[in-house]
């Protein structure tokens, strides 16, 4: 939390989409950080944690997003982590987020008043 303002970081390398999603978000009155690349927002998440985490499940390379959500988790971390995946409800059935340390995951196109709801009910109880 910053200035009282819960922080959002948003992790995607379509830099259309991230701002798309940042508009989205900043709406509501949440402070939204954000960052093409997985490797570069794991350096600046040590110094400015997020109340709660969106990132791209395939950027860079195929499995950036998971990647960094074991990094996260290995550092004693647990903010809320939503995937962004392209395959959608698919992952849900091939995959349990949760063993993947998830809170969830978001489909591509993200649907704003979902996001909204989610954000509301996972930071404000």
């Amino acid at each position: 939390m910053k200035d009282g303002k819960n922080v959002i970081l948003c992790i995607d390398d379509d830099s259309d989409f991230l701002e798309s999603v940042k508009t989205i978000i900043e709406t509501e009155d949440y402070i939204v950080n954000t960052a093409d690349s997985a490797e570069e927002e794991l350096v600046s998440y040590k110094e400015d944690k997020a109340d709660l985490i969106i990132v791209d499940l395939m950027m860079e390379e195929v499995d950036a997003g998971t990647s960094f959500v074991k990094e996260i988790r290995a550092l004693g971390e647990t903010p809320p982590i939503y995937m962004l995946s392209s395959v959608g409800d698919a992952l849900s059935i091939c995959a349990d987020y949760g063993e993947l340390g998830l809170s969830g995951v978001f489909q591509k196109p993200i649907e704003p008043d979902l996001l909204l709801s989610t954000l509301q009910s996972k930071l404000n109880g």
